[in-house]
């Protein structure tokens, strides 16, 4: 089975898509707020997660490498997730956070101003000016946030496999059609290709226990995985930090073989 990730503008059909998909084809439902209230079990704050999250990146955040921070302990809980196949996940930059596995379907939905207008509208009880502000604004705010995460352009269509425009299809016509994809080879689960979100999985777990461990200071370290071998890259300044660097990685879960051939200290204290 594959994984299905639905990136979408605000009230833009992706949660009908995201149902339709999991009814036709008896995939599992996953959404941002889901992976935020299981946070826990990946060792996060759900709290301070989603403030992370929601809160669209400022100048500031520039100069912070917290919410970055916070985007790796979700991966780390998505990911775990999507171990498994058959997963329909519904959430902004879905498809660049599982990148690089093969057997996910990256959808784009699109649909005209005026759908999404009645959408707020009937959701919200808004008048048409305020739907058109609250559109803009949660518009606005995604795309900071892919572009300050990724450095890219979440509109781009070169980062999708597919873009449904609802201006030509119903939601109905789009399930369909992505249904069929999913059942195509090319998007069917390999072994080699949930071996790659196992090592996936794994390294974004070290990654994220590095981080939770507040006697270690802020690294810049490159974390790889390889059935159970994990694999750490960079700098550390002292003796003490490598020491604890190595402690943590060797007790996350999953790691059978710690190598640090090219973690160096970059100064002795």
């Amino acid at each position: 089975m594959a994984i299905i990730t639905i990136s979408r503008g605000t009230l833009s059909g992706g949660k009908a898509l995201s149902e339709c998909l999991v009814k036709c084809l008896g995939y599992r439902f996953l959404d941002r707020d889901m992976v935020i209230g299981n946070a826990s079990a990946c060792g996060a704050s759900e709290e301070k997660l989603r403030e992370a999250i929601e809160r669209p990146p400022n100048f500031w955040d520039h100069f912070s490498e917290e919410k970055s921070h916070y985007m790796i302990m979700f991966q780390a809980c998505l990911s775990e997730q999507a171990k498994q196949d058959g997963l329909v996940y519904l959430g902004n930059a879905g498809h660049l956070l599982l990148h690089g596995i093969s057997h996910v379907i990256r959808v784009r939905i699109i649909a005209p101003l005026e759908f999404r207008i009645r959408e707020v509208q009937q959701k919200f009880g808004m008048n048409r000016e305020k739907s058109v502000a609250y559109i803009e604004k949660q518009d606005h705010d995604r795309a900071k946030w892919t572009k300050f995460l990724y450095g890219v352009d979440w509109s781009d269509p070169a980062l999708y496999d597919v873009v449904l425009n609802l201006q030509r299809f119903t939601i109905e016509e789009g399930c369909r059609f992505i249904s069929a994809m999913a059942k195509e080879k090319s998007f069917l689960a390999t072994p080699e290709s949930l071996a790659a979100i196992s090592n996936f999985a794994l390294s974004c777990r070290v990654k994220a226990a590095l981080l939770l461990n507040h006697e270690i200071e802020p690294l810049l370290i490159d974390v790889t995985a390889h059935n159970g071998v994990v694999e750490l890259k960079g700098k550390v300044r002292t003796r003490k930090q490598w020491e604890m660097v190595e402690s943590t990685a060797r007790n996350v879960s999953g790691v059978e073989r710690l190598v640090t051939d090219e973690l160096v200290q970059a100064l002795d204290r």
